[in-house]
């Protein structure tokens, strides 16, 4: 799509699209709708998948009506990534989504333009690294913060009142697992709205609108795009109403996307099955490895069959993600462990190719021990990650 279009012709190939899109037989597999998800009708001599539209006006003689007219509202690159996102979503289903420049940017967008002063909020006191930065500014906004445990549903203690419940399950970097559909119930019972962090599920791992959530929530700078080498994040919701809310905040605060980022994104899409198939499988194998060893304790991971959160985990998600978390008997232990790792990098993100893993304790605030590690399990054929894993445990212990 190009992006000197008029708004006659951009509002006749977005319906072209929409139309093209909305007959496409909802039973395809994952992989299926992941390579296939968001592409235009094709035109001949067209690209299957058009290039970034880099504009920050668009051509508009008359009224505005039609979808592009200035690059902080509306882009025809985020429409396909969109409309690509709101696939994986909820397959064949009528959904919003709305990108953004990053996740932080994602989660705020939904906080900030629910909320207002006297409102409560409930978050989870294990959650993202960032959300207590949040709290501090909703706080300040005059806006009533509850936090409780992501486990044994503990949120439902604090939700009498509430306004917005922001779930994260598996939660960050804990990896506990709290019951969606029961505290969804019980939250629109109370009259509050229900947002769940999916960034570590992926849609292809956990659908927080089929477990009757308001918004799903991610950073795709993880898992959705895979490479470690874009920011960005989106809400996807079915309600035409709040995503208007949500679009709109959006557009105060200009938390948008380039057009670059958008279509590495949407580009990324098409391997996200292969590259979460791999990328859970290996992680089981690690965990159950993991599991032989003597130094490592308080090993989590959903898709272990001991782990305190599997049978719950097993009844809302259909991958347990990339990410294995344990604890090694001390800081030093831990980074020696770390710096012994020859095909993991040492970094802050997960949900990527290349696996990664760092010591948590390292940036304080999340209530873990010293020796806490998270590893996000990457592509890398299992033999030789194991492999690199036994070897640096050995060498780890001195």
């Amino acid at each position: 799509m190009e992006g000197n279009r008029d708004g006659a012709g951009s509002e006749a190939q977005a319906e072209s699209e929409a139309r093209s899109e909305s007959e496409a037989p909802a039973g395809y597999g994952e992989g299926t709708r992941a390579v296939r998800a968001g592409l235009p009708e094709p035109v001949k001599y067209e690209p299957t998948l058009p290039g970034p539209v880099f504009a920050a006006h668009f051509h508009l003689p008359g009224e505005p009506t039609g979808p592009y007219t200035y690059g902080r509202d509306e882009n025809p690159t985020w429409t396909h990534l969109e409309r690509a996102i709101g696939e994986l979503e909820a397959p064949g289903e009528s959904v919003e989504t709305i990108v953004f420049a990053s996740g932080m940017a994602a989660i705020s967008a939904v906080l900030l333009s629910q909320l207002k002063s006297g409102d409560i909020a409930v978050l989870p006191s294990d959650g993202y690294q960032a959300l207590p930065l949040l709290r501090e500014q909703m706080t300040a906004y005059g806006i009533e913060v509850r936090t409780a445990p992501t486990g044994g549903d503990a949120q439902l203690e604090v939700l009498d009142g509430a306004r917005l419940l922001w779930i994260e399950t598996p939660s960050n970097p804990g990896l506990d697992v709290c019951d969606v559909r029961r505290l969804v119930r019980a939250a629109h019972e109370g009259g509050a709205l229900v947002a769940v962090d999916n960034t570590l599920a992926t849609p292809l791992g956990q659908r927080p609108l089929e477990l009757g959530a308001d918004f799903s929530v991610a950073s795709d700078t993880k898992g959705m795009t895979g490479h470690g080498d874009i920011l960005l994040g989106h809400v996807t919701c079915r309600d035409p109403g709040l995503a208007a809310q949500v679009r709109r905040w959006r557009k105060i605060v200009g938390a948008i996307p380039g057009p670059m980022e958008a279509w590495l994104a949407h580009r990324s899409l098409a391997t996200l099955r292969l590259r979460i198939d791999r990328q859970c499988a290996t992680a089981l194998t690690l965990a159950q490895t993991l599991a032989g060893r003597s130094e490592v304790s308080g090993l989590r991971y959903p898709g272990l069959p001991g782990d305190p959160s599997h049978a719950l985990a097993a009844t809302q998600m259909r991958r347990f993600g990339p990410v294995v978390s344990f604890v090694l008997p001390d800081k030093e232990w831990a980074e020696r462990f770390l710096d012994g790792l020859r095909l993991v990098d040492d970094a802050t993100s997960f949900g990527g190719v290349r696996s990664t893993a760092e010591r948590r304790g390292r940036w304080g605030g999340d209530a873990v021990p010293e020796g806490f590690v998270r590893f996000s399990v990457g592509a890398e054929d299992p033999e030789d990650l194991i492999e690199d894993v036994l070897r640096a445990l050995d060498k780890a212990v001195g």
